[in-house]
């Protein structure tokens, strides 16, 4: 394996982004794509010892096997910064049950507990200020690792048009004040999509490595059908992995609301002169029949989604501490 440490920022002026080629989800080809990816990835020259926390996307047991990061695709991550002396640890906030529940549905619990990778439930939470002066409660493990490494999945959004690197790490929002944000901020006038973007200021420093293997389009995030894209992208900037991605995808990205709000807060990395790709570059792998929503639904859950989203997260709080 080569060389490589902490990742230089996941905010930065220069924004190279990689992509590769994985056509299926065999072990040894998905070690070979990792290692390659993550070895080209500017950094730091060590990370020994470093604390470094995996945010795939764990989204629901429901559908898991497609509608999250895939097993391989996580225990491949988590064995290549063990192997560069990192402490590592994985962890979400699933929209129902428990990292653990998805972990072990989509069969990554065996190969972590086999590297002995702890898995860390987002219960715990630590009150943040954003740049835009709106609190924030962010789950205290993603707050606390030395390097936070973002591992979505490329899928269909009904509410996002898509979800990439940047959606994922909402995420790191803990527990309940993930349904309250679209409850609070997902009106036809609310702040979601500007909040969400503001959400990446307060993160740590990090990378990202989204699984495009077999994506998920039509509709999504959970009940999608698969779609074989081939492909692994990574880099330091969610936003420019998002720019990328969306022109390999053929999707205007003026229809994506996060990424039109990276644009509207003048983030780096949302525009393709900027990018820079060492590796593959979009127009080498684009897809031209990936099919996402053209019509929205509201981002705000009613009254009642939102009661009841809150009493499942409760019971099932409750269940896991026993």
């Amino acid at each position: 394996m080569g060389q490589a440490g902490f990742f230089c920022t996941m905010r930065s002026a220069s924004s190279p982004v990689f992509l590769t080629t994985l056509p299926r989800y065999e072990q040894p080809l998905v070690e070979a794509a990792v290692d390659g990816l993550l070895t080209v990835m500017p950094g730091h020259p060590t990370l020994r010892t470093a604390k470094v926390l995996l945010k795939p996307n764990l989204i629901t047991t429901r559908n898991g096997r497609l509608a999250c990061t895939d097993s391989r695709i996580i225990v491949a991550v988590a064995q290549w910064f063990q192997a560069h002396g990192a402490q590592v640890a994985v962890g979400d906030s699933p929209s129902f049950g428990s990292a653990r529940a998805v972990l072990a549905d989509i069969g990554a619990l065996p190969g972590l507990q086999r590297l002995g990778v702890p898995v860390r439930e987002f219960h715990r939470s630590k009150e943040i200020v954003l740049p835009c002066g709106q609190k924030a409660a962010l789950a205290t493990a993603a707050l606390e690792c030395d390097l936070l490494v973002n591992l979505p999945k490329v899928k269909a959004h009904a509410q996002m048009r898509v979800t990439l690197a940047v959606k994922n790490l909402f995420g790191c929002l803990a527990g309940f004040h993930k349904p309250w944000w679209h409850m609070a901020y997902g009106g036809n006038s609310g702040r979601f999509a500007d909040l969400l973007v503001d959400l990446l200021a307060a993160l740590p420093v990090g990378c990202t490595v989204v699984d495009g293997v077999i994506a998920m389009h039509r509709t999504g995030p959970i009940h999608g059908d698969p779609y074989p894209l081939g492909m692994l992208a990574g880099g330091v900037n969610p936003v420019a992995v998002d720019t990328a991605l969306l022109a390999l995808l053929g999707i205007d990205p003026d229809s994506c609301p996060l990424w039109h709000a990276a644009r509207w807060a003048g983030l780096d990395g949302t525009t393709m002169a900027g990018l820079v790709f060492p590796l593959l570059h979009p127009a080498d792998c684009a897809v031209h029949d990936f099919a996402v929503p053209e019509i929205l639904e509201p981002i705000r859950f009613n009254p009642f989604r939102f009661v009841n989203s809150s009493i499942k997260r409760a019971f099932l709080r409750v269940g896991a501490a026993r």
